[in-house]
C-alpha cells in the first residue's frame, strides 16, 4: 500500500516536471517569435522611411529587451517551480 501510493506521487512530480519545461520551451517560444517580429516590423519600417532609421531602431532595441526580460522572467519562474 505505501509502495503504491509512493509510485503514484513520484509519477505525479515526473508529470509536474514534464509540464513544467513543457512551459519553459513555451516562454522561450514566444519570446523569439515576439522578437521576430520586432526585427520584421523594424525592417519594413526603415525600408518604407530610412530617414527614421535610427529611431525605429533604438524603438526596436528598448522593446526587443523588454519581450526578451519578460520570457527570461517566464522561464526562471518555471525553473524556480521544479525546485519549489
Amino acid at each position: 500500500m505505501l509502495l503504491t501510493i509512493l509510485l503514484q506521487a513520484a509519477a505525479g512530480a515526473a508529470i509536474a516536471k514534464s509540464g513544467v519545461a513543457l512551459a519553459a520551451a513555451a516562454a522561450a517560444f514566444a519570446g523569439a517569435f515576439g522578437i521576430s517580429k520586432i526585427g520584421s516590423s523594424a525592417m519594413e519600417a526603415i525600408s518604407r522611411q530610412p530617414e527614421s532609421a535610427s529611431d525605429v531602431r533604438s524603438s526596436m532595441i528598448i522593446v526587443a529587451g523588454m519581450v526578451e526580460g519578460a520570457a527570461l522572467f517566464a522561464i526562471i519562474v518555471c525553473l524556480l517551480a521544479i525546485v519549489l
